[in-house]
């Protein structure tokens, strides 16, 4: 009798899932202290001797203004995020992350000194970008990557220049930014690790070259002896 497989939860993606669940909570904490997580984690300007300003250059992607706010970002970030970190690594997905969150943070800080902001949108866009590179293929370029940070980038850039809402449209283009970066460094890296590790494959037409001559050499060789028998022992009957 064959036994019954049980089913099992995966945590495919624990950096997505982490970032989720603490997400969630804090926006449990600030629907219920009336607004508190957004008032002390939002990047906003306060001053150079305050640490939680360097605190918020961070935090600010952990936090929303309401439900609806949290589910439009974690809806996509968990629907491309797992793909995202089965492909680059969750060490790598976790830099990625804190390198947009700081530097959207910062350019906010320091352009916009008199507004605040909140939220994983940022977050959205870098992972956008870098499930845009996931089928790249060594020496090639699909031509969805520049197609997809075209539409995405400059839409935003767009809407940030004739529309006037509370949407942090700055925050989208760095992250978008971010995960083309991203996209773009951590393949030169992998193929400079592929061909550092596989040197024979690019020197396979030497190789070859070198075959085929000493290849050549020996047949010379063994006609030259040949040669000389025939000569000495005379004609063969």
């Amino acid at each position: 009798m064959e036994k019954k497989r049980r089913l099992t939860i995966d945590i495919n993606a624990p950096v997505i899932i982490w970032m989720t669940a603490i997400s969630f909570g804090v926006l449990i904490i600030d629907l219920l202290s009336n607004g508190f997580m957004v008032r002390t984690f939002a990047a906003h300007t306060t001053s150079i001797a305050d640490p939680m300003q360097y605190i918020r250059l961070f935090s600010h992607v952990l936090v929303h203004l309401d439900i609806s706010h949290f589910v439009a970002n974690f809806m996509m970030i968990l629907a491309i995020g797992p793909m995202v970190e089965e492909k680059y690594g969750s060490r790598n997905l976790c830099f990625f992350i804190i390198i947009t969150a700081f530097i959207a943070g910062l350019a906010y800080v320091l352009l916009f000194p008199g507004r605040s902001v909140v939220g994983a949108s940022g977050i959205v866009f870098m992972l956008i970008l870098l499930a845009s590179f996931t089928s790249i293929k060594q020496g090639t370029l699909p031509i969805t990557v520049p197609l997809v940070a075209i539409l995405y980038l400059g839409n935003e850039i767009m809407l940030g220049l004739f529309t006037v809402d509370n949407i942090s449209r700055l925050s989208h283009i760095i992250g978008g930014l971010c995960g083309a970066v991203a996209g773009v460094l951590f393949h030169k890296e992998k193929q400079f690790l592929s061909e550092k590790q596989n040197p024979v494959s690019g020197n396979r037409n030497a190789y070859f070259d070198n075959s085929v001559q000493k290849n050549s050499d020996d047949d010379f060789t063994k006609k030259e002896k040949k040669k000389k028998n025939d000569d000495y022992f005379g004609d063969r009957s």
